[in-house]
């Protein structure tokens, strides 16, 4: 249960700076998402792996550091915290905050597919291989990817590489009349399909020796 919880906050946290900083119209919006994901990430990396997010969960699982039964839990945990996150940031700002593409559908799950698949690929790599155990930076890299990905991509696909990002805000939006859930597939499909080569390639690096 402790895990759940973990990921219910971290990823609430994470959801309520993206929705306050979208909101506020604040240009330096990624680096403050980037600055939520490090430091939810070196809360909760002891207790649940700090995932916050389906794609790296999905990874996680089939780099075999997760028990599939636990997958699951784990997007409802993250689901619920993005709804939550979302439903302050609405009752706060009075605002929803939906991502939507915006370059059109196919290169909006091109990219984010591409900038899952690097995240998913930092943490299989900073967080849970055994040549860099230990160490303390896993935080960052974790963080400043998806803050590179919300600079490169954002203007391009909305830039959640997280379907829990998109989720919970889409769900909010439809619950109060303001959008609907059609784009929703995009952020699903993208992202969870970067985890999945993310984890090939993890494998590939570490010459199909995981432990």
């Amino acid at each position: 249960m402790k895990s759940y919880v973990t990921e219910f906050i971290g990823t609430f946290f994470l959801v309520l700076t993206i929705g306050l900083t979208a909101a506020e119209g604040t240009p330096f919006a990624p680096i403050a998402i980037a600055s939520a994901l490090m430091v939810m990430v070196y809360m909760g990396g002891h207790v649940s792996g700090a995932h916050y997010n389906p794609a790296v969960t999905l990874a996680v699982m089939m780099r075999g550091r997760l028990p599939a039964a636990q997958v699951i839990p784990y997007w409802i945990s993250q689901l619920l915290g993005s709804l939550a996150a979302s439903a302050v940031v609405f009752r706060v700002m009075g605002k929803t905050f939906a991502l939507a593409p915006v370059g059109g559908t196919f290169h909006s799950v091109v990219i984010e597919f591409l900038f899952a698949f690097a995240l998913a690929l930092v943490v299989l790599n900073v967080a849970t291989a055994k040549g860099t155990a230990g160490n303390s930076f896993y935080g960052l890299a974790i963080g400043f990817t998806v803050g590179m990905g919300a600079f490169a991509g954002g203007a391009i696909s909305g830039g959640a590489f997280n379907p829990a990002v998109a989720t919970g805000p889409a769900l909010m939006s439809a619950m109060v009349g303001r959008g609907g859930l059609a784009p929703l597939w995009i952020y699903w499909v993208g992202p969870l399909l970067g985890g999945m080569v993310a984890t090939a390639v993890f494998k590939f690096q570490q010459g199909g020796a995981t432990d």
